[in-house]
């Protein structure tokens, strides 16, 4: 069931709201909350699409950023019709456009540091951001006439 573009599970909930609490979830419980068959999780795993921790005892534990995931997978699927080939590249190619605006990020960073640094120096008297050669003092000389035993 879907309603405003949120999709509610078979008692009216919000995907969302079902997971409001920090922690792990079993495969079934993630089952019974998204109405999904556990194979269906098992099969996201194999394919990579998800991957769940483990217990010392080997159950699937899936965390909050597992359920915004499948939320996520579970969109693709059965609202916009995309197979699980077309997922997991959809997957990858948001995974890169993350990481490049992680890298895009540390640049915008490490340049407002260059300017500030830069407008600091500025700031300090006798500095500028083009460096200018400091003028040189030539130390005045008095000449004297030499004699030369030569006679005009």
């Amino acid at each position: 069931m879907k309603v405003f573009g949120k999709r509610l599970g078979r008692r009216g909930q919000d995907m969302a709201t079902k997971r409001k609490s920090k922690g792990a979830y079993m495969i079934s419980s993630v089952a019974e909350m998204y109405e999904i068959h556990p194979q269906t999780l098992r099969l996201y795993e194999r394919e990579g699409l998800l991957r769940p921790s483990r217990s010392e005892g080997n159950t699937r534990l899936y965390t909050d950023e597992d359920l915004e995931r499948l939320e996520f997978i579970l969109n693709l699927a059965r609202d916009l019709g995309v197979n699980i080939a077309g997922i997991a590249i959809v997957l990858q190619m948001r995974e890169r456009m993350e990481e490049m605006n992680r890298q895009m990020q540390g640049f915008v960073d490490y340049v407002r540091t260059e300017m500030l640094t830069r407008m600091q120096q500025q700031q300090q008297p006798g500095t500028g951001l083009v460096p200018m050669r400091r003028p040189m003092v030539v130390p005045t000389v008095k000449v004297v006439p030499v004699k030369t035993g030569k006679k005009r």
